[in-house]
């Protein structure tokens, strides 16, 4: 890529519409479950993902859950809307959050490289700035995490 196409594809990025992202936020027994992809595995985001064309956000949220994590989104009720930057994209998203159960074990497949229940005060853990700033306080001010 020249230096001229690669500053027009910046342009071209730049004037888009925010990466629309769906993803879900699990809680069991206080602690929320978080993924982190093999492109970055030391960064923990929400499963979840972007969606197909034609998708609904229910059925980006089933599929994701499926491909990545082998689980099914029980009962999944709308959470918020989020605007921040994708950490990894480092372009602005529009994260729209469902509360979900699931009734099975979830194992990390696909692009994903591990999981981990979180409370998020963990020192060793690197959180998504959506998920640290906005989701998290968020589940702590409606009830269903602890502050």
């Amino acid at each position: 890529m020249t230096q001229d196409s690669a500053t027009h594809a910046a342009h071209d990025i730049d004037g888009e519409a925010p990466l629309a992202v769906v993803a879900a936020a699990i809680v069991q027994e206080g602690r929320l479950l978080v993924v982190s992809k093999q492109a970055a595995p030391d960064f923990f985001y929400l499963p979840g993902g972007k969606p197909d064309a034609g998708e609904s956000q229910l059925e980006t949220l089933a599929r994701e859950l499926d491909e990545e994590l082998g689980v099914e989104p029980l009962e999944p009720q709308f959470l918020a809307h989020v605007e921040a930057m994708a950490a990894l994209e480092r372009t602005p998203m529009k994260l729209t959050v469902f509360e979900a159960r699931i009734g099975q074990v979830p194992e990390p497949a696909a692009e994903l490289s591990a999981l981990r229940w979180v409370s998020g005060h963990e020192q060793d853990v690197q959180l998504a700035p959506a998920v640290r700033n906005h989701v998290l306080p968020l589940l702590r001010q409606r009830g269903t995490m602890a502050s």
